[in-house]
């Protein structure tokens, strides 16, 4: 029934028409809010309720939103998701305001909406109604923290969940530089057709580097940036190398305890020599003595 008023009133906007106001802007509504699509009319003259129809439908697939005849809303044909959802303003009716509130909005709300009213004459707008949905702080992590060389290639990945729509990403240096073109952005959107985004930077590793992540939310603008600093810490010897130290390490360790050996075998040989020689001079002066007490007595 619904569709057959709506051809009705269609051919009949050749013959008469009202002006029907809608915002030109998009109407931009965050996720799980209340929009309100702004739809005024203005009548010639003063009219009765029960002359008004109001009727709202997605503009690409007809589908009804909210209708409105006989002083009532009239509910019959309207597609189900938007069930218990709308709204008209009654008390505002009769001033021109054919205003729909939606509540709850999620992103499938997202899309034209037409706004056609009658009273004796016929006129339609139709407005746009866009979704936003602020994305969490990103976080950038590296794809391997062991095992890293200057020179390597190493990837950075920056990652941000429940955002809507797409978000612009921008790679940057500790310099400012943008690393943009060195980057790969998936998404992948929930139950509820938010995204989830990933995007992954590949740099050649340099100690004490620093890199960030910005996101840009186009219908909310900057959201957030996370950095990452690279420095020397984070580089470990690799495999090669570390077997060489600790070779090295081992065969210092085998000469100072050999040479330790060698030096405390000389330091006794050395002792023992001093006590003999110490020895053998008492033994001597002992000797003389006893010679010079034997000439002196006879």
């Amino acid at each position: 029934m619904l569709s057959l008023l709506l051809t009705a009133m269609m051919a009949l906007q050749t013959m008469a028409m009202l002006e029907v106001n809608v915002p030109e802007q998009p109407v931009v509504v965050l996720h799980g809010s209340d929009a309100v699509l702004n739809c005024s009319f203005s009548p010639a003259s003063a009219f009765n309720l029960s002359d008004l129809s109001i009727f709202w439908q997605l503009t690409d697939t007809k589908r009804s939103v909210h209708g409105y005849w006989g002083g009532r809303d009239q509910l019959v044909d309207q597609t189900e998701r938007f069930a218990n959802r709308t709204s008209l303003w009654p008390v505002q009716l009769g001033l021109g305001n054919a205003s729909l509130l939606l509540s709850s909005v999620v992103v499938a709300d997202e899309g034209s909406y037409t706004c056609f009213v009658r009273v004796r004459d016929y006129g339609s707008a139709a407005l746009l109604l866009l979704v936003a949905a602020p994305y969490s702080k990103p976080v950038v992590t590296l794809e391997s923290e062991t095992n890293l060389r200057p020179g390597d290639e190493l990837a950075l990945t920056c990652v941000a969940y429940g955002g809507y729509p797409e978000a612009g990403v921008i790679w940057q240096d500790g310099g400012g530089r943008n690393l943009t073109d060195n980057i790969t952005t998936s998404l992948v959107a929930n139950e509820e057709g938010l995204f989830t985004m990933t995007s992954v930077l590949t740099v050649v590793l340099e100690p004490n580097s620093t890199y960030s992540c910005g996101l840009i939310n186009p219908l909310l603008g900057e959201e957030g940036y996370a950095f990452v600093t690279i420095t020397g810490q984070n580089m470990a010897f690799p495999p090669v190398a570390l077997w060489v130290t600790i070779g090295l390490a081992v065969c210092l360790l085998v000469l100072l305890i050999a040479l330790a050996a060698v030096c405390s075998r000389k330091i006794k040989e050395s002792c023992e020599e001093a006590r003999r020689e110490a020895k053998e001079a008492k033994e001597l002066e002992e000797e003389e003595s006893k010679t010079a007490m034997t000439l002196l007595n006879s």
